[in-house]
């Protein structure tokens, strides 16, 4: 199970607004948690997305191709990925592992 972190950067855009992108983005990202690939998590900044990888690497692909869709001609996508291999690591639990360890 991996995490990846992922920004899509729409360049040449008619003005600074690019939530009509990440709205499309958000509806392919969730027609693949829909076919039960991924979880994922919209924040202000970016998308995590947790599976597989090879299955995280098709739909980084397929959301990278979504402003192309929509008559943009460059895009810039920003990826960071997280792949721990000795033990099950997701969303929800790298979050609790932060808290239990929060002191108030």
């Amino acid at each position: 199970m991996a995490i990846v972190d992922v920004t899509i950067i729409p360049i040449g855009t008619e003005g600074p607004s690019v939530s009509k992108y990440v709205a499309t983005i958000q509806t392919v990202l969730e027609q693949f948690k829909q076919e039960g690939v991924i979880e994922y998590q919209l924040t202000p900044m970016n998308t995590i997305i947790e599976g597989e990888l090879s299955q995280l690497l098709k739909v980084i692909q397929a959301i990278h191709e979504v402003p192309f869709q929509h008559g943009i001609q460059r895009v810039a996508t920003n990826i960071r990925i997280d792949d721990r291999r000795d033990k099950k690591s997701t969303m929800v639990s790298k979050m609790e592992s932060v808290q239990k360890h929060r002191t108030n």
